[in-house]
């Protein structure tokens, strides 16, 4: 009764996560009913919304009102967009939606980060103030809601831009809106993917929701090797290696040789892609056993053999959004908008603001005047900087996504510019037509570190603790130790390499290995699951490891 007590009740440090018993318990019981309310559609769609919302209330809390306050502004504005013939009046709902919801986003995620940007650039003082908390604790006269700090709701980036591409996609006329309520807060709140993605387009989604289940031996077969797939990336490549490596130089890298904080980044890039691409995982299989489809979000990045080809890769469903949504808008790699040298100017000030030293700021400003002088001369020059200014701007933008933190814009800056650089350099690689086994191994190779490395500025606290992690690199490599830190901690450097081969296998090879999980007989399956479970187990930590993604 104490478990199912923690279950369907809200507690803040026991979400539902999917690496424990209690989301298991709580899927079976909610798998059960599912099997007998399926076929009629209307009933379906209305269990499962009711069903995500408590889910979300699991893991947020009283946040919960802000997801339904989401889905009932967008499912009016989507309504009132399909129904007015006028052109104007669908632009203003159209804005009106992305402004509401982007306001909503701000105000949670970057009210912090706009506050410190003001006082670095005005000298104030001003702290940050929970409005929206004080309103609510005015209603019952008690101080429920802390007023001195805003929590970041759990999942807010994933749902909000899935809210924003439902009204885009109508005000295109690319989707009917849909006419039930509970049929669209089904859409905005699946509870598989509500709070770590993938993201979930609605003219992708929206089709699924008013047709009947079916389910078939391939789902479950397809479901079941997912599910199975992800715990393993996720508790044994993500959690395992985080909690006795990764996490200790990450905190303290200074008491630590460059060595050891390079292996450190290596292993990192095993455990954020263990940790996000194990949830993606895990949440389309869940879907799958219930008969829908969500888009795959990962496409073994780490094969990539340029930065542009790892972001094709790469959640997936983040970067084609911003490709549709963004990009394309901004003016694509056509031409570049005034918008697009608005937002450029307001990211450079950030930056200039961020690092605070002259030699960063007199760069900035040098190299922008002369790119400004020569394209006022040379056509050819103004045209090469439109054509990348855009790109640059949704690479930047997309960093600001993953964190409300200039070092967050720094990591997607650098990424844009491994682009850019590529676009230039592939004209004139010897690399680039050659198709030989070496070739691809140095493109993968030089993709990997380039990633691996630029992955200090989403990883580092701050700038202060990326800035001691480049100390140790530069300065403490100390290899005279470094067969003893391999061998100090060779279980961990054993799961990451056998984590890195199992990535890098042959992409028919792993057809055949899921091609013979689904031919085999229900008993094997189950001791697939059985054993699973054991490694999973074995590799638990009674410490929290909630997912990565969880925090964006």
């Amino acid at each position: 009764m104490n478990r199912l007590n923690d279950i369907f009740t809200f507690t803040e440090d026991f979400p539902l996560i999917f690496t424990q018993i209690n989301f298991w318990i709580f899927f079976a019981i909610v798998y059960f009913i599912f099997a007998l309310v399926y076929k009629k559609v209307p009933l379906r769609n209305a269990y499962l919304f009711l069903i995500s919302l408590f889910f979300y209330y699991k893991t947020s809390g009283l946040f919960i009102g802000i997801l339904v306050f989401s889905t009932l502004v967008d499912f009016i504005i989507g309504r009132s967009i399909y129904k007015s013939e006028h052109k104007n009046k669908r632009l203003i709902l159209v804005c009106l939606s992305v402004f509401i919801n982007l306001f909503v986003l701000c105000y949670f995620k970057y009210a912090y980060f706009f506050t410190d940007a003001f006082n670095a650039l005005f000298s104030t003082q001003y702290q940050v103030f929970n409005y929206l908390a004080y309103w609510g604790n005015s209603f019952n006269n008690q101080n429920y809601f802390t007023v001195d700090k805003i929590i970041l709701p759990v999942g807010i980036s994933f749902y909000t831009f899935q809210t924003i591409s439902y009204s885009v996609d109508i005000y295109r006329k690319k989707l009917k809106p849909l006419n039930s309520i509970l049929d669209f807060g089904f859409f905005v709140s699946f509870f598989p993917q509500l709070v770590a993605g993938p993201i979930v387009r609605a003219e992708s989604f929206v089709p699924q929701i008013s047709k009947p289940t079916v389910l078939t031996k391939k789902h479950f077969d397809s479901g079941t090797f997912l599910i199975l797939k992800g715990l393993i990336k996720k508790m044994l490549f993500a959690d395992f290696i985080a909690m006795h490596f990764l996490d200790r130089v990450f905190d303290t890298p200074e008491m630590y040789s460059g060595f050891t904080n390079i292996l450190a980044m290596i292993g990192y890039s095993l455990q954020i892609y263990g940790d996000f691409s194990g949830y993606t995982d895990i949440a389309i299989g869940l879907a799958l056993l219930m008969g829908f489809n969500l888009p795959i979000n990962f496409n073994a990045p780490y094969k990539a053999i340029n930065a542009g080809d790892f972001w094709k890769r790469w959640h997936m469903s983040l970067s084609t959004w911003l490709r549709d949504y963004l990009y394309i808008p901004l003016g694509g790699n056509r031409k570049g908008s005034y918008a697009s040298y608005i937002i450029l100017s307001f990211i450079l000030l950030g930056v200039m603001i961020a690092f605070r030293e002259l030699i960063v700021v007199y760069s900035i400003l040098i190299i922008s005047l002369l790119l400004f002088i020569v394209s006022l001369y040379n056509a050819k020059v103004k045209n090469h900087i439109n054509t990348n200014l855009n790109l640059m701007l949704t690479m930047l933008i997309g960093g600001l996504w993953h964190g409300a933190s200039w070092k967050f814009v720094i990591w997607g800056g650098l990424n844009g510019l491994g682009i850019v650089v590529y676009k230039y350099w592939r004209k004139i690689s010897p690399y680039e037509l050659n198709n030989s086994w070496y070739a691809r191994v140095w493109k993968i190779t030089l993709t990997f570190i380039f990633i691996t490395f630029t992955r200090i500025y989403f990883r580092g606290e701050s700038m202060a603790h990326i800035s001691r992690w480049y100390t140790q690199v530069a300065h403490h490599m100390d290899w005279s130790h470094a067969i003893d830190i391999l061998l100090h901690y060779k279980v961990v450097f054993i799961v990451i390499l056998l984590g890195y081969i199992t990535h890098w296998l042959p992409e028919n090879t792993k057809v055949i290995i899921e091609s013979l999980y689904a031919k085999s007989p229900l008993f094997i399956k189950i001791a697939l699951g059985v054993c699973t479970g054991i490694i999973c187990y074995q590799a638990f930590s009674s410490d929290f490891q909630p997912f990565i993604y969880f925090q964006f």
